[in-house]
């Protein structure tokens, strides 16, 4: 290869980067946000599911959960919607100037926290070896909230900051005039 070009595989993945953070980024961040939403749906189902039908935890699997109870049981599914996040979150952050940049990096930030935790209770179930001399995979957090709580806990602290740099990243201003992406609405 000629000095001073790239490989075509790197091209085309700075081109898709580039195109989900430009004409693409609105309809990206949409196909993400519905992402997160489906997932805290099966959270608050199963919240609602231990709070207020009275279901014992085993029982309470959220939506998904009911019919196809492996999917709750499963450590790779927990990490790979954690790792999903992590990318979505690294995917679309060039898309974001200003105070929307800061409040995404914040949620960045704790994704990646949020997919450490997840990458722990993977790599316990997978080697049958548990951490703080418990049964069954524990997070570190998880030694100071149950486990249903904690999740609701970190979706909350993910998606806040999300929604907040969702909509500063929409306000047509001077903070978004560097964007590259048509995201922001018209005043």
């Amino acid at each position: 290869m000629a000095a001073g070009t790239t490989h075509p595989a790197t091209r085309q993945t700075t081109g898709l980067i580039d195109a989900l953070n430009t004409r693409y980024h609105k309809t990206a961040l949409r196909v993400f946000l519905v992402v997160v939403l489906a997932h805290w749906a099966e959270h608050l189902t199963q919240a609602a599911q231990i709070y207020v039908l009275g279901w014992p935890l085993p029982e309470a699997r959220g939506v998904l959960g009911v019919p196809f109870p492996w999917l709750v049981k499963s450590e790779w599914m927990h990490y790979g919607y954690a790792l999903l996040m992590l990318v979505g979150f690294l995917l679309l952050r060039r898309g974001f100037t200003g105070r929307s940049r800061t409040w995404w990096n914040l949620t960045l930030g704790i994704q990646v926290w949020h997919h450490f935790e997840h990458l722990l209770l993977l790599l316990q179930a997978l080697t049958a070896t548990f951490l703080f001399g418990k049964t069954v995979p524990t997070s570190i957090i998880q030694l100071l909230a149950p486990r249903v709580e904690l999740h609701l806990f970190y979706n909350a602290i993910v998606t806040i900051p999300m929604i907040v740099a969702m909509v500063l990243h929409t306000r047509a201003n001077a903070d978004n005039a560097s964007a590259r992406c048509d995201c922001a609405l018209a005043s």
